[in-house]
């Protein structure tokens, strides 16, 4: 990352902070060290892929980012980045970053391994597949946007590797879709891991038909010259009807659509590549260390995204 927008993303990261932590009210005293720099600490220590005694250590400062005074001790700011407060600030961050950008009725389903050593003892990480054999670690699930944003705190969530995408998407993620822009046109995109009936009704019950899904269709091999019996049709759902109807009828422009799924790839490549989220480092163990290290991860990228597509906005 060069300089300037290494500054100008650090700058949209602390005004973020700054203007959610006015917003957020602790009861009781003033605290000696103010909530927006316990957040501030954590992300820089996420940025930079250090543990939190690192963020205590004044010599670990620049001049991109250098607090006054004295820093709290280690166990004062483990403690306090804890807090109901220092989370519904990190919340506010994230949910300020990832609502700006282009509004777009296309959105898209993925997942990401998050990997830990083969050898790991973390008892919260599993195995599971991943591309070219097995894996042990996490699985991020992501709802994101065309313009590349993992949309609201809410819709994104961290489990075990070897937890299936279509449950996690249906039990967690579509319940909390916010409404379509516009109804006539407001598809997700997934891929064929994604494929599955009761998914596709899941879409259709939470949105009143607004917001459909679309996947490659699994298991076409089988299906044999006379097509689907009619009974396997009616228990698909009418979104999964509709979809197989349309893969029928014109597979080059489907294939064309799901093309566009791209985005989340990118968006991954960028978490994994710039800021580090292909591997846990080794003292991110357990998974209520695990959701707010990726959730630091996910503000960080928003706001390099921001700094990438608006340097005045910082």
């Amino acid at each position: 990352m060069d300089q300037s927008l290494e500054r100008d993303t650090w700058q949209i990261v602390v005004t973020s902070v700054r203007r959610a932590a006015r917003v957020v009210k602790t009861s009781g005293r003033r605290p000696q060290y103010p909530n927006w720099l316990i957040v501030a600490m954590f992300l820089w220590a996420a940025w930079h892929d250090r543990c939190l005694s690192w963020a205590c250590d004044r010599l670990h400062y620049n001049t991109l980012f250098r607090p006054r005074g004295r820093l709290p001790s280690i166990s004062q700011f483990t403690r306090r980045i804890k807090t109901d407060a220092c989370q519904a600030i990190l919340q506010r961050v994230h949910d300020d970053l990832a609502s700006r950008g282009i509004v777009s009725p296309l959105s898209y389903l993925d997942a990401k391994p998050i990997l830990v050593s083969a050898v790991s003892k973390d008892p919260d990480a599993t195995r599971g597949h991943i591309s070219g054999g097995y894996g042990k670690g996490y699985k991020l699930h992501a709802y994101i946007t065309q313009s590349r944003r993992i949309l609201l705190w809410l819709l994104w969530c961290v489990s075990p590797l070897n937890t299936d995408e279509k449950t996690v998407a249906r039990e967690l993620l579509v319940p909390l879709l916010p409404p379509p822009i516009d109804p006539r046109c407001a598809v997700t995109l997934a891929d064929s891991n994604y494929d599955a009936a009761p998914l596709y009704k899941a879409f259709d019950a939470h949105s009143d038909g607004g917001q459909a899904l679309l996947t490659p269709l699994r298991g076409e091999q089988f299906v044999g010259p006379g097509g689907r019996h009619p009974r396997t049709l009616q228990n698909m759902g009418q979104q999964r009807r509709a979809s197989v109807e349309l893969w029928q009828q014109h597979p080059d422009l489907l294939r064309y659509v799901i093309a566009q799924r791209n985005n989340a790839e990118g968006v991954f490549s960028v978490l994994a590549l710039v800021l580090g989220l292909h591997a846990l480092p080794g003292f991110v163990r357990r998974i209520h260390r695990v959701r707010p290290w990726i959730g630091a991860k996910i503000i960080l990228y928003h706001a390099r995204l921001l700094a990438q597509e608006s340097p005045a906005a910082a």
